[in-house]
């Protein structure tokens, strides 16, 4: 275990890329191998996140390339923040690919895998990057797997519903690369912790231009309203393997990039996290109401991510160690519970033969342990008890009624009812399934044991988490504590 605990962050981003590099000379040897590649891959990241994160709570691990200290080099910076978001989507790949081992049997599935196995690599590098440049390296990995991944099926939907997310993600990706442009011009340094150091203020006109730019274009990738046009078509319209890693993990890193700009880099104070309340509200409403109207399974659980991603900024922009360990764990209970919704839908879907809701009538009888997983996943999402989704609100609903604020209090109240709306359309499905008979009489077959076994243990991670949350909140506090003092990922980057 020492052994491992002391190995180099930067093999959760080579390992990943190096087996994508293999899978074609693998795939000559034998098409069977190719399809357990990510899942040994994303084991390793597995076993070597979880090793390092108790590590990382003491002290950083700031790994030099080619031996050249920060700020001249390149430089990854394993904190608590980075390695649990790390350990997050190393586990949940992990257990994607397990999912996928029979799930993907058409298609290119080589290409499928190379593709599966280079977008969590990308998520991977945003979140451990120590400088803005390779944020976007790695931003640019992430999208370009996801627009491919997105039209694997090959299918009218999907080839539209990826050209729409390519224009806009490109729009997204220029503006980033803009921003960056900018502040190097001015500081001449691409390391994040020696901009943090050398900016003073973010309302000067010559950070805050950069800084909007920067948030603007990963705040598509994020599905901010309102730059997020492009993710219900793309959410529904790809495989459910990767509809969960797109809803679980990209959307979060790209939220996650756009707190890393806006605490470490920018500092932002005051009035900025006033506006950023303003729109989570706002983009809380916007996809919740929306899901609310929807027929087709899929695109109610893109809308409802929307929705998700409006409470986790909400969260992070209260700006209080309370709210920003909640942003923090509900980006956990939302990963779990949203990749197992869409895991359990996705076979569903394949079994009736389409993804209308109507269809899934009387499948509780017939998918048990399917339904019973879906049903575990929308309690945890909706919040209720004792799922790992009501430990994360009850944080932010803490961290809020702790600003002793009126107007924080007020707009939570009308977040509570977005969660309200949540309910709703959740347990309407949820009747559908167990309280509706079929007119099918073919008994659809459950799940092959693949499935079942990612499945039981994103159900079984849900459950624990939301009965045991302390054994997980000190790694939230220190991140939180990473997170809102830069002067702290300051002196641990630059010494």
């Amino acid at each position: 275990m020492n052994e491992i605990m002391n190995l180099n962050p930067v093999l959760l981003i080579a390992v990943p890329i190096g087996l994508a590099m293999l899978v074609p000379i693998l795939g000559l040897m034998s098409s069977k191998i190719v399809k357990w590649v990510p899942v040994v891959g994303f084991l390793f990241n597995s076993v070597v996140s979880l090793a390092v994160l108790p590590r990382v709570l003491n002290q950083p691990i700031i790994v030099k390339i080619a031996g050249f200290a920060p700020p001249f080099g390149i430089n990854l910076v394993a904190g608590p923040v980075g390695m649990f978001l790390a350990a997050l989507i190393a586990v949940s790949g992990f257990l994607v690919a397990v999912y996928s081992l029979d799930y993907i049997h058409e298609g290119a599935a080589e290409k499928y895998h190379i593709l599966f196995l280079l977008l969590l690599s990308g998520a991977t590098g945003v979140v451990l990057t120590g400088d803005i440049f390779n944020l976007f390296v790695f931003f640019e990995i992430l999208c370009i797997s996801s627009y491919a991944l997105v039209a694997y099926l090959g299918n009218r939907s999907g080839i539209e519903a990826a050209v729409k997310y390519l224009i806009q993600g490109a729009i997204g990706s220029s503006l980033l690369l803009i921003g960056i442009g900018l502040l190097y011009g001015q500081f001449g340094t691409l390391n994040m912790a020696d901009l943090a150091q050398n900016i003073t203020s973010f309302s000067e006109p010559s950070v805050f231009v950069p800084m909007i730019l920067m948030v603007t274009g990963l705040g598509i990738e994020a599905a901010i309203f309102p730059l997020n046009a492009w993710l219900p078509d793309a959410h529904s319209s790809a495989p459910s393997s990767i509809s969960a890693v797109l809803s679980g993990i990209a959307i979060e890193v790209g939220l996650y990039a756009v707190i890393r700009v806006v605490f470490t880099i920018c500092h932002v104070t005051g009035s900025f996290f006033v506006f950023l309340v303003a729109i989570a509200v706002v983009t809380v409403l916007i996809g919740e109401m929306s899901a609310f109207g929807q027929k087709n399974i899929k695109r109610m659980l893109a809308y409802s991510s929307i929705g998700q991603i409006g409470l986790i900024l909400f969260a992070f922009s209260l700006a209080t160690e309370f709210g920003v360990s909640g942003g923090l764990f509900q980006m956990l209970s939302h990963t779990l519970g949203k990749v197992l919704l869409f895991l359990s839908a996705g076979y569903m879907i394949y079994r009736t033969g389409s993804m209308e809701i109507s269809s899934f009538e009387g499948v509780g009888k017939k998918m048990p342990w399917t339904a019973l997983f879906f049903t575990i996943g929308t309690l945890s999402i909706i919040g209720l008890p004792p799922f790992a989704g009501f430990s994360s609100k009850f944080l932010i609903i803490k961290a809020a009624l702790a600003k002793g604020d009126l107007l924080y209090i007020l707009l939570m109240g009308i977040v509570l009812l977005g969660t309200v709306i949540e309910g709703t359309y959740f347990f309407r499905v949820v009747q559908v399934i167990y309280f509706k008979e079929s007119n099918n009489k073919t008994e659809p077959e459950g799940p092959p044991v693949s499935g079942l076994i990612s499945m039981s243990v994103f159900a079984i991670l849900v459950v624990l988490i939301g009965l045991f949350p302390n054994a997980i909140l000190k790694i939230l506090t220190t991140a939180a504590s990473e997170l809102l003092n830069n002067l702290e990922y300051i002196r641990s980057v630059l010494g």
